[in-house]
C-alpha cells in the first residue's frame, strides 16, 4: 500500500498525517497529477464536472412555485441577494441644467442629479417638440472594451472636446450603423436618457481611461467584492434608480417607460426589466445566452467580465431564467447569427426557455425572439425594429 502524505504545523514543528490510502502503482485521478496544470483557456479542467452541478432549481418550470407572481417575487428576491448591498438613495435629485442644444425635432440637455446619495452624474436627455407627457426610454451603453466614452455612445454628445465628438462619432459608426440611437428615438417621440456607467466616460478614473482599459476595470470589481459588493449587482441598482428618476420627469408618462441597449448594455436592459416593474418593455440587442454554452469547450469562456456575473446567482438561476423574471411584459430579445461573443446553440437554448415562461402566462405575443443573420451589431435595421417594438407596446 502506498500513503499520500500531508505535513501541517503543530506545536511548531512539521508532523506527517496520513490523509489517505491506495494501491501501490495506482495514480490518484485528478487533472495535475497527470497534465501538471488545472486551468486551460482561462478556465478550470473541472468545468464539465461544475456545470453538472447547475441545476437552476429555482427557475420558472423547477422551482415548486407554480403561481407564477409569487415566483416572481422569490426569483427576484434571489437575484437581489446576489447583487450584494445597494448604493444608499440620495436624499433628493438636485437637478441642475448644465447645457442644451436645439436639434430636429426635439431638445437635447444636458444635466446633472444625484443618483445615489454617493453618486452626483451627468446625463442627457432628449425632448420631443410637442406636448407631453411623452413615452420614454432609457438607453443602456455598451461595454466594447472602450471606456473613454459611456452615455455618449448613444446621445451624440455637445459642448464637449472636439476628441471626445470625433470619439463618439467613430463608435456610433463603427456599432450603430452611423446613428445615434437617443437621437433617433428622440426625432421619432420618445423622451431618452443616457448616463455613464461606473469606470465609463465621465466615471472612470482618476488617471483617464483609456480606450482598452480593461485591466483597470477588473481591479475596481475586486475593489468591490473585498468591500462586500458587486460591481455588476450595483450598475443594475443604478440602473433602476435612472429609471426611476426618468419616471419623475413632468414631460415623461411614467405609465410608458421602456429600456433599451446593446451588448453590455443588452444584458443591463434585461436585468432591468426583470428587476423593476417600473419599465412596462425592453428591447435587448446582441446579449442573451446560456452559461452551458457561453462556457464551455467548444465555445470558450465568457469574456464581458464582472459586469455580468453576480456572486452566486448559478445555484439558482441562469440568464434566461433571471429575463423570464420580465414576464409578462413586452419584451424583444435579438441577437446575430455570426455574433462571435454569442453562439447561437446557446441563444436558442436561451431563447426556447424564455418562451416557455411566456407562453406560461398567455403571453407569447409579448416575447420577440430572434436571430438575424448579422453579426454583434445594432445597425440601422436594428434600431429600425426596436422603434416599431416599442411603438406596438410603449
Amino acid at each position: 500500500m502506498k500513503r499520500l502524505l500531508l505535513f501541517v504545523c503543530a506545536t511548531g514543528w512539521l508532523a506527517p498525517v496520513a490523509l489517505l490510502s491506495q494501491p501501490a502503482g495506482e495514480e490518484i485521478p485528478w487533472p495535475s497529477a497527470e497534465k501538471g496544470y488545472e486551468i486551460r483557456l482561462g478556465m478550470p479542467l473541472f468545468l464539465d464536472e461544475l456545470k453538472k452541478e447547475l441545476t437552476y432549481p429555482l427557475a420558472w418550470g423547477n422551482a415548486p412555485e407554480t403561481d407564477f407572481a409569487a415566483w416572481r417575487d422569490k426569483a427576484r428576491a434571489a437575484v437581489f441577494d446576489a447583487m450584494l448591498a445597494p448604493p444608499p438613495r440620495a436624499a433628493g435629485y438636485d437637478i441642475r441644467v448644465t447645457g442644451e442644444e436645439r436639434r430636429d425635432g426635439y431638445l437635447a440637455r444636458k444635466l446633472r442629479f444625484n443618483l445615489s446619495a454617493y453618486s452626483r452624474v451627468e446625463a442627457y436627455v432628449l425632448i420631443p417638440d410637442g406636448e407631453g407627457p411623452f413615452p420614454a426610454v432609457t438607453l443602456l451603453h455598451d461595454h466594447g472594451g472602450h471606456y473613454t466614452i459611456g452615455k455618449e455612445k448613444m446621445v451624440r454628445p455637445f459642448g464637449v472636446p472636439a476628441e471626445v465628438l470625433a470619439d463618439a462619432d467613430g463608435w456610433a459608426k463603427q456599432c450603430y450603423g452611423g446613428q445615434y440611437v437617443g437621437d433617433y428615438l428622440a426625432r421619432q417621440g420618445y423622451v431618452v436618457i443616457a448616463t455613464d456607467a461606473l469606470f465609463w466616460g465621465d466615471r472612470g478614473r482618476e488617471e483617464g481611461n483609456q480606450p482598452k482599459d480593461g485591466r483597470h476595470l477588473a481591479d475596481v470589481a475586486g475593489s468591490f467584492y473585498m468591500l462586500g459588493r458587486s460591481l455588476s449587482g450595483y450598475m443594475s441598482y443604478e440602473d433602476m434608480y435612472v429609471a426611476e428618476f426618468l419616471s419623475t420627469l413632468p414631460f415623461v408618462d411614467p405609465a410608458r417607460i421602456g429600456c433599451m441597449g446593446f451588448s453590455m448594455g443588452a444584458y443591463r436592459a434585461w436585468m432591468l426589466a426583470a428587476l423593476t416593474d417600473r419599465v412596462k418593455a425592453g428591447a435587448a440587442v446582441c446579449w442573451m445566452v446560456t452559461t452551458h454554452s457561453q462556457l464551455s469547450w467548444q465555445h470558450g469562456r465568457e469574456h464581458g467580465g464582472f459586469v455580468n456575473q453576480l456572486p452566486g446567482i448559478r445555484r439558482y438561476l441562469d440568464y434566461p431564467h433571471i429575463a423570464s423574471i420580465a414576464a409578462p411584459k413586452a419584451m424583444f430579445f435579438l441577437n446575430g447569427e455570426r455574433d462571435k461573443l454569442f453562439a447561437p446553440d446557446g441563444v436558442r437554448d436561451a431563447f426556447a426557455t424564455m418562451r416557455r415562461a411566456w407562453e406560461s402566462q398567455s403571453a407569447s405575443d409579448r416575447l420577440r425572439a430572434e436571430l438575424w443573420d448579422m453579426p454583434h451589431d445594432c445597425g440601422v435595421k436594428v434600431q429600425a425594429a426596436v422603434l416599431e417594438f416599442l411603438r406596438k407596446w410603449l
